[in-house]
């Protein structure tokens, strides 16, 4: 049997971080907006949105380091669970276990960055290559 999913796609909010209350293991929640392959009937691309779980260590880096609008790249399993809603209404939901997220762009490009928080170890280098200094 296999359960793959992989997704590429933009995080609708910031994630959400919990600790489950039996062992205090981290959880994080976050959507992922995902477009379809093919346009449709108005020439539009359409969109899925896609909710991501991460646990543990993985759920803290993704709270840590994630934000709304980021690209990432989810490899994980499909989900599907049930459970009753306040009403008593039986719901089924699906989800994707993320085992591997990949950040796919870099945070300054998905939000501002004070200068004190960045570091640029190359600046006032000169970093002029020679084709003596090339391997191949």
């Amino acid at each position: 049997m296999l359960n793959k999913v992989i997704l590429i796609g933009r995080l609708v909010q910031d994630p959400e971080l919990r600790y489950t209350p039996a062992g205090g293991v981290a959880v994080a929640n976050f959507t992922l907006a995902v477009d379809r392959p093919f346009v449709n009937q108005k020439g539009e691309r359409e969109t899925d949105f896609i909710r991501i779980v991460t646990w543990r260590k993985l759920a803290e880096i993704c709270a840590n380091n994630l934000s709304k609008g980021r690209q990432v790249a989810v490899e994980g399993r499909l989900q599907i669970r049930s459970y009753d809603d306040r009403e008593g209404i039986r719901r089924t939901a699906a989800e994707v276990v993320a085992g591997n997220v990949f950040f796919l762009d870099s945070r300054k490009e998905s939000s501002p960055v004070h200068q004190e928080d960045s570091f640029d170890a190359f600046v006032g280098e000169d970093l002029e290559i020679k084709d003596e200094d090339v391997p191949f």
